[in-house]
């Protein structure tokens, strides 16, 4: 099974041809925007990290933003520094370089400050798009997707109807030689042992139990309880009445295949194929960074109560598992699961439908966010204080 897709120079495919113009510090935020606003086909990631912060999170953020370039979803990238940050801005460069792409940058204190690089940084960006605009899609094998997944604003139906039909496509796609990525680490909680009995091995297993533990020592380390947080009032509101019953609901989307590890916030896929979990929280701005800097050409995103919101670079499928959020938000939703919940149609019915709606975004077709452009809330997950 083929789908259309930009081939780039380290033999990634791509589902969109973006030129990323990529902040390293909070600082030049204002600049890549401005220059985003000046040339059509370029995306930005307007985090809030980069500077005054413990050294392992610097490294982290550093390697998400050069994870993010590294997306197949990327043609050509622009960094925008600030020239003090504490980022390594050379060491996004050099590794960026490295993936055959065309890659620039400025600094915006050498170029005397916001007007002059928004001057020189809109040239470039703009040369670039030039560049990369002509690159035409060709057909490859879908074992070259590497596919997210999440699910937020949940209810009742998500783990009932949404949820499953991620889990019904979560396994279509691994049988078909892709990739499939899923986390949340937060929503294992009460179900990790049912995760961890799916681990290829049992260093695979053990793995999962202990991100689950450290995440509740973090919230231990400042005397809350991971479950006063989860669920959220929108969870409960919606029915859900424990973390446990949100997390077996969530669990759901990853289908039943074997798990074969566990990834860091800020990697890549290289070589890895059929279904990984990565370390992640469950709020979407930095999840959606996370499974972006994966490398996932799309996200299948399930929701009950309504989750609008996408991702610069990845484009984001709405599955919607209430009937009444659908009719509701059917301007944000891509696909209504709530079918289910009515008994119109089956899991494996709408889970066909959902697949071949991710084919058509694969090959071109805009999701809903992507269309209004909802989708500039993103940011990176840090462990430390800033100081």
């Amino acid at each position: 099974m083929d789908f259309m897709g930009y081939v780039r120079s380290d033999g990634k495919v791509g589902a969109r041809n973006y030129v990323a113009v990529v902040p390293s510090v909070t600082c030049a935020n204002d600049v890549a925007q401005a220059i985003c606003r000046q040339v059509q086909g370029t995306v930005t990631y307007l985090h809030h990290q980069g500077c005054c912060q413990m050294p392992p999170d610097l490294e982290r953020v550093t390697d998400t933003l050069i994870s993010l370039g590294c997306s197949p979803n990327v043609a050509a990238v622009l960094i925008v520094s600030l020239g003090c940050e504490g980022t390594d801005h050379e060491r996004m460069y050099s590794e960026l370089c490295a993936t055959g792409k065309h890659i620039e940058i400025i600094h915006i204190q050498e170029l005397g400050g916001v007007s002059n690089a928004i001057q020189q940084g809109t040239d470039i960006a703009r040369r670039l798009m030039i560049e990369v605009s002509g690159l035409q899609r060709e057909p490859v094998n879908i074992s070259n997707v590497v596919m997210s997944i999440k699910c937020g604003a949940s209810d009742t139906t998500s783990g009932m109807a949404s949820n499953c039909v991620i889990g019904y496509i979560a396994d279509k796609m691994v049988d078909l030689g892709a990739t499939v990525i899923f986390g949340e680490t937060t929503e294992f909680i009460g179900g990790e042992h049912l995760l961890a009995r799916r681990a290829v091995n049992s260093e695979v297993g053990e793995k999962i139990f202990q991100i689950v533990n450290a995440m509740e020592t973090r919230a231990k380390s400042i005397g809350c309880d991971m479950r006063k947080g989860q669920p959220t009032p929108g969870n409960i509101a919606g029915g859900l009445s424990s973390i446990e019953e949100k997390s077996l609901g969530a669990i759901m989307k990853s289908g039943t295949r074997p798990i074969q590890g566990v990834m860091e916030y800020p990697e890549h896929v290289t070589t890895q194929k059929s279904l990984w979990i990565k370390d992640t929280p469950g709020r979407e701005p930095e999840i959606l960074t996370g499974m972006a800097a994966t490398g996932a050409q799309c996200m299948l995103f399930s929701t009950g109560r309504g989750a609008p919101q996408g991702f610069p670079s990845m484009p984001v499928i709405k599955i919607c598992g209430n009937p009444n959020t659908y009719q509701r938000m059917e301007n944000d939703m891509d696909l209504n699961a709530g079918c289910i919940i009515t008994g119109e149609k089956t899991i494996e019915e709408v889970g066909e439908e959902a697949f071949v709606k991710m084919l058509h975004v694969l090959n071109g077709e805009m999701t809903k966010n992507e269309a209004i452009q909802y989708f500039s809330a993103i940011d990176i997950h840090c462990l430390g204080p800033v100081i």
